[in-house]
This record gives structure tokens, sequence and C-alpha cells, in this order.
């Protein structure tokens, strides 16, 4: 079993156009938040720079599910990806079909009538929205999930958005890169941007490995290094990440041709013939200084995940919130950002032993699956697990789209032209209230030691 997805620090350098000495818009973070909103930039006018430190897609990006959905969100991010959802299918179409995207649904699956009733509860949203998802009775769900012979894992019911969809991650985004780049947007891997350069109290520009680039305007889309990233210049966000591991199959019977998921095991149909495989509600969290400095703001989180969130004690070496990784360095001397080019979290075999064990209850005559390839990746996330998409009142200049809490990959292209709005100062079409940088506190850092 090869351990690792397609985009690793071992891939060959694809994008390093030339460093300019000014540009109208730096984005900080080449993944699908970055790369979206430099191509929406483009599409305005705007010279846009990407700036990634590793590759383009190498984080999360690359390492999610695969899933592109509506159903299930939060009521303010509905509005955004429901017009997500229409631009993934306008940029498969530009790219020539490269994103894989395929508008084959999103099932959330109900073992009892408990879960069933909190899948319900949700419809009211849809229905405000005009959205067509729907409650199913178990006879509909075993047509839709088609399995043979009985003895498996039962579900009672669930709910059913047809109009969700999918996408490949490896290949989508490095392709939303390459389009990106031929409507003029300059993308450059393995260049690090140390910080900002502040010159009364605005953004003037970015300081990096390589040198200044002159702008006023900065978008930071870090995922992970947000947090770390805005630390170093004083401004504190509560952001912690965890670790999700993901296995993708040989190819199997297409007994589902969308996305399903119950509380215990998520799969997704590939273009290859394969399932993506995940824990339903599982993940792993590292164990950090943010860990404790943000305890009381994720508490409430916390609590509701008891039992599907496993603790471990040390952050490793290099991580965002490793023990050992600066909070505060200068422009001149080698960043975190530097020493860890790409965030490349170890799998969890037991996580990927419970999901071939998962699998095989619920489709007994397939039994366990072959397993081609596991990978991990850091989900960035948030108290409310709602992104923060806006400008940094304390850093005039500075917008950040962060916190994206597993949502980023699906959302990508909406956040991305919201994004580009926002900086342009047009009207971004949405209610961003909900997004806002200031509801976790005005993000001043709080009193103690600097860790």
């Amino acid at each position: 079993m090869w351990d690792g997805p397609a985009i690793s620090i071992a891939t060959p350098l694809r994008h390093w156009a030339p460093l300019p000495t000014q540009a109208d818009v730096v984005i900080i973070g080449g993944g699908i938040i970055g790369i979206c909103t430099g191509l929406f930039l483009a599409r305005k006018g705007l010279s846009a720079i990407i700036l990634e430190k590793g590759r383009v897609a190498g984080e999360q990006s690359s390492r999610n599910w695969g899933w592109i959905r509506q159903q299930g969100r939060d009521e303010a991010e509905l509005p955004i990806m429901m017009e997500s959802i229409r631009l993934w299918e306008e940029l498969d179409r530009q790219t020539k079909g490269a994103t894989g995207f395929q508008r084959t649904g999103v099932v959330y699956l109900a073992s009892t009538r408990k879960e069933l009733d909190a899948l319900e509860a949700w419809l009211p949203v849809a229905q405000r929205h005009g959205l067509d998802s729907r409650l199913l009775g178990k006879a509909e769900v075993t047509q839709l999930i088609r399995r043979q012979g009985s003895g498996g894992h039962e579900w009672i019911g669930a709910t059913h958005t047809p109009s969700d969809a999918r996408a490949e991650p490896w290949q989508a985004v490095p392709a939303l890169a390459d389009l990106a780049v031929a409507e003029g947007v300059a993308i450059r891997e393995s260049t690090a941007v140390r910080s900002l350069d502040i010159q009364g109290g605005l953004v003037r520009g970015v300081l990096t490995e390589s040198g200044r680039i002159s702008c006023d305007k900065v978008v930071l889309a870090g995922g992970g290094w947000s947090s770390l990233f805005l630390r170093n210049h004083g401004v504190s966000i509560p952001q912690l990440s965890v670790r999700a591991t993901v296995v993708r199959t040989a190819p199997l019977p297409d007994f589902h041709s969308g996305n399903a998921v119950d509380r215990e095991l998520a799969f997704r149909r590939r273009q290859d013939g394969g399932y993506t495989l995940a824990l339903g509600e599982s993940h792993d969290h590292f164990l950090g200084p943010d860990s404790f400095r943000h305890f009381l703001a994720f508490l409430p989180t916390l609590k509701e995940s008891l039992g599907i969130t496993r603790l471990l004690p040390w952050a490793p070496s290099g991580f965002p919130d490793g023990w050992l990784t600066k909070r505060h360095w200068s422009a001149d001397e080698v960043s975190p950002f530097e020493r860890c080019r790409v965030l490349e979290p170890v799998t969890s075999p037991s996580a990927v032993k419970e999901m071939q064990r998962l699998f095989a209850r619920r489709f007994p005559e397939l039994g366990e699956p072959k397993i081609l390839n596991a990978w991990a990746g850091m989900i960035d996330t948030t108290p409310d697990i709602v992104p923060i998409v806006d400008h940094v009142p304390q850093l005039p200049g500075l917008f950040v789209a962060t916190g994206m809490s597993g949502h980023g990959f699906g959302i990508g292209p909406g956040f991305g032209r919201v994004i580009a709005d926002m900086v342009a100062g047009d009207d971004p079409g949405h209610d961003m209230n909900r997004f806002r940088f200031s509801r976790f506190g005005g993000g001043r850092p709080e009193p103690g030691p600097s860790l």
C-alpha cells in the first residue's frame, strides 16, 4: 500500500512565475480557496499572484473526500454553496472535464430514529432556499444503495440531495490552477510569505523568502497555517486542526454512484471504479499550545464531539501548533512555513482497519475492500464550524479566508468569487455577517505568556 496522496513535497514544481515587484493582490496559499480567488480576481481585471510555500493543493485541497455538498450546510453558507456548485459545473466545462465533476447526489444515512429525526430537522433550511433535499424511507434507501443479500448493517432512512456532486481533488485543483494561469494569474510554488510589510498601520506589501512584493491588498488563505501567520502579527483567532485519514479502494461493483455517509463510515464513488472511504465523524487532534490557548472557545464543540475526537498528546514537529514551532520570527529569518513546505501527517493504521471492518459490515457480500493507498490531512476548524471570511480590522488591506472546517473543497469556487468581490470593494452578493472576523472577540491576542 502506497501511503500518500498524489500531491506531496515530492511532486515536481509546476508553477514558478517570476516574482514581481508589484501586484494588485497577493494571495497567500495555493489551495482551492486561493486558486479560485486568484481566478476571479483576474476576471475582474486585477493582477494577482498566488504564493504557495509548498505545492498547489499539497495539503487539504487534495486530501479531502471529494464531496461537493449543499446538504447539511450552515444556513448562512448554503446560498454561497448553491452558487459554488453552479460554478463547479461551469469550471468543469472550462477545464474540459478535468475536475471530474459529476452531479451524483449526497445521502446522509440514519441507523436509528434519533439520527433520522436529527437529519429531518435540517430539511426546513433546504426548503427555505429551494434546495431539492428530501427524506427517504428504508425502501428508498435500499433502491439508492444497492446491496446483495441481507445481514448487513441496516439503515432505516436518510436525507438525499440529488443535485449535490463530487469531483476528484487530486486532479481538480491543479486543473483550476492551470485555468487561472491561462487567464493571467501568476502562481509561484515553493515560495513562502514570511510576513506582511506594514507601513503606517497599512499593508504595503509582503516579504517573501525570495524578496518583497509591493501591494495594498493581501488575501490569507493558508488553511491550518493561517492562525500561526496572524499570530506573528499580533492577531489571534481561535483555529485548531484535526487529522482525518482517507483511503482509496481497488475497483468495486457500482453499488452507489454518489456520496453517502452514516455516523461511522463515509464512501464516495471514484472515476477509477473504486471508492474513497473515511470515518464518518471520527478524527484525531494533536494537542499543542493553541489547544490550551483556545480551550474555552472550543469547549462547547469538544463536549459535542466526545467519543469521536481522539486526543493525541504531542503535535508533531513542524506542525503549525507543534510545541517547538516558533510563534514569532522576523522577515529576515527562516519561517516555520519554510521548515514545513507541505503538511503531510501520517495516516492512522487503526482508522484504515476500522474502515475496512465497517465497510464489510455494511456490504457483507463484498467483504473487506482492498486498499490501494491511504493518506491523511489536517482540517482547519473554528469553534462554530463556520469559516472566517472577512477583512482583518487590525491590519487594513489584509483579508482572511480560513477555518473552512472540512467544507473548503466544495465551497471553494463560491468563496473565491465572494472574496474577489470583497477585495475589489464590490458587493459580494451574500450576507457575510456569519463569517465576520470579529465574532470571536475581535482577534486580539489573549493575555498570558506568548507560546
